[in-house]
């Protein structure tokens, strides 16, 4: 390959990972917005001045759009919270808690598609189940190791604990995105973790 030859397709590559991003991010809005199913290929298409061929040039289909939509956005959470343990882990969550209120079409794309998902037929339903299983046992382990430092209640039931604390979260970012003005997501977590510490932490 000549010299001249390589920068094009230096540049052909740089460009379509360039598009990609802003398929990915522009998928994000219409999802949020219309749910995947209300969401169309088109409407993403249009919006980032692609015909549907053109689309289907970067992503095979619309579930593979889907897959990489939710992958990058959990996977981007997720790294905020790597390397913490016991307690910093439980802080790190709040903190993600606390970016979320910053961007509120992520928060609703979680909402909408969780909903969605439900159904045994959603696409995106594996991810969820297998997404809620893998914070249970994350925030699992981080009580058990907060609870053998001394950083919670010793009597602190970890499962039930692991489980209001999601509903809880999920919930708040449905009353939030309907309310935004009253609803404060992260002062209401601030609260109930409060209420998990032992007099004087």
């Amino acid at each position: 390959m000549t010299e001249s030859n390589a920068r094009r397709a230096r540049g052909s590559y740089t460009k379509g990972r360039a598009k990609r991003a802003e398929i990915l991010r522009h998928a994000v809005l219409v999802f949020a917005e219309s749910g995947y199913r209300g969401g169309s290929l088109k409407e993403i298409a249009d919006g980032v001045g692609l015909t549907q061929a053109g689309l289907l040039h970067h992503f095979s289909s619309k579930e593979q759009l889907l897959a990489e939509v939710l992958d990058e956005r959990d996977g981007a959470d997720l790294s905020r919270l790597d390397g913490e343990r016991g307690w910093a882990f439980i802080q790190a969550v709040a903190d993600l808690v606390r970016h979320n209120a910053t961007v509120p079409g992520l928060v609703q794309l979680y909402a909408t598609l969780s909903g969605e998902a439900v159904a045994e037929d959603h696409p995106a339903h594996a991810f969820f189940t297998d997404r809620y299983r893998r914070i249970r046992g994350l925030l699992a382990e981080a009580l058990h190791a907060a609870k053998a430092d001394g950083d919670v209640t010793a009597d602190l039931d970890v499962d039930a604990t692991t489980v209001s604390m999601i509903a809880l979260m999920d919930g708040l970012q449905i009353q939030w995105l309907l309310d935004r003005d009253t609803v404060d997501m992260p002062a209401v977590l601030e609260a109930f973790l409060a209420r998990l510490r032992p007099p004087g932490r």
